[in-house]
């Protein structure tokens, strides 16, 4: 029996001026480095007023019980549920040029018709480009300048950006897919990775999202304020070096990926934040260095994450 994708969503009344507007997506669920997609995300949200243009049937996309919602329990009754939402929205940047943003939780059932369902929103609202953010891993210290890694459905979508030069075997996500099959249809898709250190993965990195932002906006020309990330991505980076400067190991540790990174810089490597050792040098490994700094972190993890605003 053949599905219809149409089921999958409410489509909301058709926003005037929004023709070739670009169209942002971060599901959460997937890897995320330093919650480096997730912070640009809320920035978004909380920076711009914004409409609901489309609402996912989560129903049937999301497992429960693999992701349980919240529910509060309150002198003996339950008081309230907190279901989960998979939403298109429709904001408007400083100079009032309208841009798409699809947040909510990575959908557990029915990628593909997912995908055609995006397909088919893209379609009927004759958006642009398809482009995801999200953080990955990398063994690079966090003194170095955070890469940003691009792939895209054209080879045109990547110049002025770094890119991967590998064929690697990796396992699947929606975003990922839905990438693939906006290419397969003919239609322009692009995501970017930023690279976070290792042992700063599993914190609330506010550089990375502030790399992503530069990255989405150098795509999109689209005009959005950094000012409160890069506040936010100082005041994370002083508390860091802080740590650093109080433990004469971390700062050894620090120090070695520094050398690390520095050399690959040094011999043009392809992919820099993945690390060369100079000729000779005898260097922990990056997980050590990650499994290290990752102990003492989270000894100090109240001081760690980032200031309120």
């Amino acid at each position: 029996m053949q599905r219809n994708p149409e089921e999958l969503y409410e489509l909301g009344p058709a926003a005037p001026g929004i023709a070739g507007a670009p169209m942002l997506h971060y599901l959460e669920g997937f890897i995320d480095a330093g919650t480096g997609g997730r912070l640009l995300a809320e920035h978004l949200l909380r920076t711009f007023p914004h409409e609901t243009v489309a609402r996912f049937d989560v129903d049937r996309l999301i497992d429960y019980r693999s992701r349980r919602p919240v529910m509060i329990y309150d002198n003996s009754r339950w008081e309230s549920y907190e279901p989960p939402e998979l939403v298109l929205h429709l904001l408007h940047d400083q100079g009032e040029r309208p841009f798409l943003l699809l947040t909510g939780p990575e959908p557990d059932h029915e990628w593909d018709l997912f995908s055609q369902a995006m397909l088919g929103i893209a379609a009927r609202l004759d958006v642009g480009p398809a482009i995801s953010f999200l953080g990955i891993p990398a063994g690079m210290p966090h003194t170095r300048p955070l890469g940003v890694i691009a792939h895209a459905t054209r080879e045109e979508l990547l110049a002025g950006h770094q890119r991967l030069p590998t064929r690697i075997q990796v396992p699947g996500s929606a975003p990922a897919l839905l990438e693939l099959r906006f290419g397969e249809a003919g239609r322009d898709a692009l995501g970017f990775a930023v690279q976070v250190p290792h042992y700063l993965a599993q914190a609330v990195y506010p550089p990375a999202a502030l790399a992503l932002l530069g990255s989405v906006t150098a795509a999109t020309g689209l005009d959005v304020p950094d000012a409160e990330l890069r506040e936010t991505a100082d005041r994370t980076n002083e508390a860091i070096e802080q740590q650093v400067e109080e433990s004469a190991e971390v700062a050894e540790l620090v120090r070695a990926l520094e050398q690390q990174y520095d050399a690959a810089e040094s011999q043009q490597a392809a992919d820099a934040a993945a690390g060369l050792l100079a000729e000779g040098e005898a260097m922990p490994t990056a997980d050590e260095l990650a499994a290290q700094f990752e102990r003492f972190l989270a000894e100090n993890q109240d001081r760690t994450d980032p200031p309120e605003h």
